[in-house]
């Protein structure tokens, strides 16, 4: 960044989760009761339940909650109950909006920033559509003008949220005085086939519905401790187009992961960061995007990470499990919470989004203190 580059932060993060929570152990228990008629399959789910390093989540499906007899989304005989994708998708327009709109209010709270202030509006979401879109309805529901850039990056997974925080750097580097309204909502939990098959029992057992925004823009002297953003990388990652497929089905969308992918990612993420380090050492905090517990463990064997640098990560994952695009902000304000408990200073830092194609969103930013915001104004140093 040179020292004439505007000084460009997240001010502001704002999070939202549904009213009902799953306990791990209680849906699995229910769960491997619907499997009861094929024996593999429950002990197969009640192992990866356990494995996948979540203990709750949070749906915006009451039924969810409900015994395996009477959960529509649980394997069952006949699929005649089982929610159509129409049926999802309303549950999804009328869920979405709420979850949203809390979230962006709680990010300008935090960043202290004026509804009437923001430029652009970006909504990501890759569980759910409808028109008019979540954008337009936002926008109305926040008060923002009628003449707002709205910008809604839909259906493009996990990696979204932060390719939303990077497109938004870009923004303001073309126009120091606009501020960005970043709102993702994920439903991931609408999205639970009825199937016993280990690929749809294996994403059944870590998504979670909740919503994230943040504020991107240009800080003032007295805002609160805050993440200034530095330079970005994205990349396609060479054959891996078949790794992690997402598609529509008749009884929601039908996910596919692959358990090669967290090899895949140590193996070549490591030559995408050495280039973005440039050989300036790694950074001291890792807001990993926790798509599954074995990403976060590759990423930290590889880059002999300490259990305090990835503990933000892994809190989220047990405590939300993984909400898709919505994931990273719930890991950076984490991060923030904890940073500011303990009176840190300054600190570099590297956030990572992996999605399919595969796909790998990086940016690297720094943590700055409120003490030290004014001083690195006045500096013009960058990250």
């Amino acid at each position: 960044m040179e020292h004439s580059d505007p000084i460009i932060a997240l001010l502001g993060i704002g999070t939202a989760v549904p009213v009902n929570r799953l306990d791990q152990a209680d849906t699995a228990r229910r769960l491997a009761e619907a499997l009861k008629e094929t024996p593999d399959s429950a002990r197969w789910a009640k192992r990866i339940f356990k494995q996948c390093g979540v203990e709750t989540r949070y749906t915006c499906e009451p039924n969810l909650l409900e015994s395996a007899a009477d959960c529509r989304y649980f394997p069952r005989n006949s699929l005649e109950d089982v929610p159509s994708t129409a049926n999802r998708m309303e549950t999804y327009k009328r869920e979405s909006v709420p979850l949203g709109l809390e979230a962006a209010k709680k990010a300008l709270l935090d960043g202290d920033v004026e509804v009437s202030t923001v430029t652009h509006l970006i909504t990501v979401s890759c569980t759910g559509q409808f028109l008019p879109g979540m954008d337009t309805v936002l926008a109305k529901q926040l008060g923002l003008a009628a003449t707002v850039n709205r910008i809604p990056l839909n259906f493009i997974g996990c990696a979204a949220g932060l390719k939303a925080v990077c497109l938004s750097r870009q923004i303001i580097l073309g126009n120091s005085s606009a501020r960005v309204l970043i709102v993702c909502v994920e439903l991931c939990t609408l999205h639970i086939q009825p199937s016993s098959q280990r690929e749809s029992l294996f994403a059944t057992s870590f998504f979670g519905d909740g919503a994230s925004a943040c504020i991107v823009g240009t800080p003032g002297p007295d805002h609160k401790a805050i993440f200034q953003l530095g330079k970005e990388h994205s990349v396609l990652l060479p054959d891996s187009a078949n790794e992690m497929v997402w598609e529509l089905g008749d009884h929601g969308f039908d996910l596919y992961l692959s358990p090669s992918i967290p090899k895949l990612i140590g193996s070549l993420i490591p030559n995408q960061l050495e280039q973005m380090f440039a050989g300036g050492g790694n950074p001291d905090l890792w807001a990993i995007h926790p798509g599954g517990r074995g990403i976060v463990d590759i990423l930290r064997e590889r880059f002999e990470l300490t259990v305090e640098q990835v503990r933000p990560s892994l809190s989220v994952l047990r405590d939300y499990g993984n909400v898709s695009s919505a994931t990273i902000l719930f890991v950076l304000q984490e991060m923030r919470r904890e940073l500011t408990g303990d009176g840190s200073g300054p600190m570099s830092g590297i956030a990572l989004a992996f999605g399919p194609g595969l796909t790998a969103e990086m940016i690297k930013f720094k943590y700055l203190p409120a003490a030290v915001i004014q001083e690195q104004q006045l500096s013009g140093a960058g990250v």
